[in-house]
């Protein structure tokens, strides 16, 4: 079994087991993004969505076959699991494209104002970026949203002044004591990941910069383990 069979399995352990409240995190976008679309004139176009590290949708899939969209662009670093995720949503009323790409190449990619998009979305994958990186894909990606859309953000965030190092012990010791629905080796697999990508943004810090960035930000639904969140942005 290669490294990516290794880490895809204990994924889906993990997402199965709602073990990082994966289904919760569903319910708090689809949430999020009809609360957006019902404060929205009845005579907008259909948005426009985007998704970064969109993965296999297998809870995703669901919200957002019911939503009134005017296209869907599906965009993951590993470009094996698009088909999985054009798979999961099935056959829709409005266009899609799947493309392999990296978050922060995509935000920084400034296109012509008549090509922004309405809705961004993004979950699990933004923590993979440096503080620097993260300021610079909050900037790049304010321009290339719609001035009325919305950017629904799912993740794992740190406490406000708790450095990585302390999130990482907190969030390791999660996974051993209570992760019991994944073998000892798939338990090794997901702290070594942490332990070598993982860079969960400070929670007062990411807003700041947010905010700085041209973003309103509001925390929409806070998980039960001071880890995982959804945040929701608007343009300023």
């Amino acid at each position: 079994m290669d490294l990516f069979d290794q880490q895809w399995n204990s994924y889906r352990a993990i997402v199965e087991h709602n073990l990082m409240e994966h289904r919760q995190v569903a319910d708090a976008t689809a949430a999020a993004l009809q609360g957006w679309l019902a404060r929205r004139p009845c005579q907008s176009p259909p948005p426009r969505m985007v998704d970064l590290g969109c993965g296999d949708l297998a809870l995703l899939a669901p919200v957002l076959g019911r939503l009134p969209l005017g296209s869907y662009t599906g965009v993951d670093q590993a470009a094996v699991v698009l088909p999985l995720a054009e798979r999961a949503l099935g056959p829709v009323p409005w266009p899609t494209t799947w493309l392999q790409g990296d978050l922060l190449a995509w935000a920084m990619a400034a296109g012509p104002a008549n090509d922004r998009v309405d809705i961004l979305h993004s979950a699990f994958a933004i923590h993979h970026l440096d503080d620097e990186q993260k300021t610079t894909f909050l900037r790049g990606a304010r321009q290339r949203i719609s001035a009325d859309g919305v950017f629904v953000w799912a993740d794992v965030f740190r406490d406000s002044s708790e450095s990585r190092q302390a999130f990482l012990q907190r969030y390791s010791e999660r996974v051993r004591s209570d992760w019991h629905q994944l073998t000892a080796e798939q338990q090794r697999h997901v702290i070594g990941h942490l332990s070598r990508f993982d860079i969960p943004a400070d929670r007062t810090a990411i807003q700041a910069a947010a905010e700085a960035a041209g973003w309103q930000w509001r925390w929409s639904w806070q998980g039960a383990h001071r880890a995982e969140a959804l945040a929701v942005l608007t343009p300023i």
